[in-house]
């Protein structure tokens, strides 16, 4: 008997699919795991595999045509059979549907949504998968009475995939929760109610129950074609033994997974060498691992030695990001793909920043560190370079007159930016304790809002870390960052002569909208000055 494969659902906020290219032409046999067609949804091309033998007897969806969901894509039967009476019912079926769908959304609008305040909004268990069916409420970020604003995270809901933040697209008060925590709801089951305080909930909730259009009990045909739409359309891999690829269709690999059963030793009967559901059910492991003496004395002595790959099993695990970390994401991509980046490197003597460090942490009750002679030269050098103490505003730039400097300091959770305030009016033993006591507080998760705000210019430096050369990621409203390395002793020119140095790369990231190349180069040249001759920093 024919069977009337739909246009599937392949990703969760898929509405209609694009038929890229067809693999299967009308009259050809088709077999259980053979791809049928390419499909481009609203996230990628995928491989459609057929659940159905027979043969292709109708295409519903021709090639580079865009379809709705649960339309006819095809028709797969015998050879011969007559498909007129599927092909007619499933364009009556849809005009019917799109009929039904109206009138109970008439139905619905007349008899209760009108009831549902204005401004009162029922939150329903969305589809956060593609295969999701229900969902667990594995905790509530929000409780009854507190106010929501849109974009606010509600809840942490379990799919059959993965705990997914949840978060809400209307702003008011929660006045129902309709999942507790722990327990498992179908998806668009009444999850939480939202909307001005003091609304009766009861009246909403009813309201809501006398709206929602009954659902009418599925079709054989239809749980069927559902249920071949189902499964994920995605080809996975293994890799043979000879070292090529192997397609496995994903049913197959369910299979075989549930039976312990290693694709490997599996010959697929597919297309390409596909593995398919008959394939792993007929599987017998005796078979595929015996060698009688027969084969092996017929092997013949030229014969490459096989290669034993590396057989594991793959596992993953997933963290959920904490807040600090999705703050450094979004700074940080609005930077990078806001900012035109471009970025400049010097190479700056540093013997004699290591003579004068020497001296002065000989002094009683002194601490100076090249990262505090660096922020000490880069703020010397900014008052120099007015252009690149700015920020870019659009239809103006903002000239900075003091020098606020943001060290950027590694913590556990991510990366914090303490901000030194007037650090040009600082000297070298007051940057290196402002320094210390903050990179101190920002490692303890002691440090305060308003010591992080302000920057006009940032240091980072990775050369503790044996980081030569690097480049970072401009803090905004910063116009620059500077990204220092280590200090190497190498063989350096110096008159005339080759002998042993000490040196420092640093790169100067700049904001292409506020500072030009020549000022960047200008800039440079100030710091290297200061910084190979440290004595001008003291005065």
């Amino acid at each position: 008997m024919a069977e009337v494969i739909n246009m599937p659902r392949l990703s969760d906020t898929m509405e209609e699919g694009t038929v890229a290219k067809w693999l299967k032409q009308v009259g050809d046999n088709i077999e259980e795991g053979d791809i049928l067609a390419e499909i481009e949804t609203d996230k990628a091309t995928m491989e459609f595999e057929s659940f159905n033998e027979g043969v292709l007897l109708y295409i519903g969806i021709k090639e580079g045509d865009t379809a709705p969901v649960d339309s006819l894509l095809a028709i797969i039967g015998e050879e011969g059979e007559d498909i007129s009476g599927l092909i007619n019912g499933a364009s009556n079926t849809e005009v019917e549907e799109t009929t039904e769908t109206a009138g109970e959304e008439e139905v619905s609008n007349e008899n209760g949504s009108q009831d549902i305040p204005e401004g009162v909004e029922v939150v329903k268990m969305p589809r956060l998968s593609d295969t999701m069916e229900e969902g667990t409420v594995a905790s509530w970020l929000k409780k009854v009475g507190d106010d929501v604003e849109e974009g606010d995270i509600l809840a942490e809901i379990e799919t059959d995939k993965a705990t997914m933040e949840f978060e809400s697209f209307y702003s008011g008060v929660l006045l129902y929760v309709g999942v507790q925590e722990g327990e498992t709801a179908p998806v668009d089951s009444v999850l939480a109610v939202i909307g001005p305080k003091g609304t009766d909930v009861d009246a909403v909730l009813n309201a809501g129950k006398g709206s929602a259009p009954k659902k009418q009990a599925p079709s054989k045909e239809t749980e069927k074609v559902t249920s071949e739409a189902a499964p994920s359309a995605t080809t996975t891999e293994a890799v043979a033994q000879d070292g090529e690829r192997v397609f496995v269709s994903p049913l197959a690999r369910k299979i075989a997974k549930d039976k312990g059963i290693n694709l490997r030793d599996i010959k697929g009967s597919g297309d390409q060498g596909r593995i398919v559901k008959k394939d792993v059910e007929a599987y017998q492991p005796k078979q595929a691992a015996a060698t009688t003496p027969a084969a092996t004395q017929a092997a013949k002595p030229s014969a490459p030695a096989p290669i034993a790959l590396a057989v594991g099993e793959e596992s993953t695990s997933e963290v959920k990001n904490s807040q600090m970390r999705k703050v450094i994401a979004k700074r940080l991509g609005e930077s990078k793909f806001s900012a035109p980046h471009y970025y400049l490197t010097i190479e700056v003597d540093m013997d004699y920043a290591k003579i004068s460090r020497t001296q002065i942490n000989s002094l009683p009750d002194t601490k100076v560190s090249f990262n505090d002679m660096v922020v000490k030269a880069c703020a010397m050098a900014l008052k120099k370079h007015p252009q690149v103490n700015t920020s870019w505003n659009n239809d103006t730039t903002r000239y900075n007159q003091h020098v606020h400097i943001g060290v950027a300091v590694a913590v556990e959770d991510g990366l914090l930016v303490p901000v030194i305030k007037f650090a040009d009016q600082q000297s070298l033993t007051q940057i290196g304790a402002s320094v210390k006591d903050l990179a101190g507080k920002a490692r303890n998760k002691k440090i305060a809002p308003a010591d992080m705000e302000g920057s006009t210019f940032t240091v980072s430096n990775l050369g503790m870390f044996g980081i030569t050369e690097f480049t970072s990621i401009i803090n905004q409203p910063n116009s620059a960052i500077l990204s220092v390395g280590a200090i190497v002793e190498k063989p350096v020119v110096k008159n005339g002569q080759i002998v042993v140095g000490s040196t420092m790369k640093v790169t100067l990231a700049c904001d292409h909208r506020t500072v030009d190349g020549a000022t960047g180069a200008q800039f440079l040249q100030t710091l290297r000055a200061y910084l190979e001759n440290p004595v001008t920093m003291l005065a």
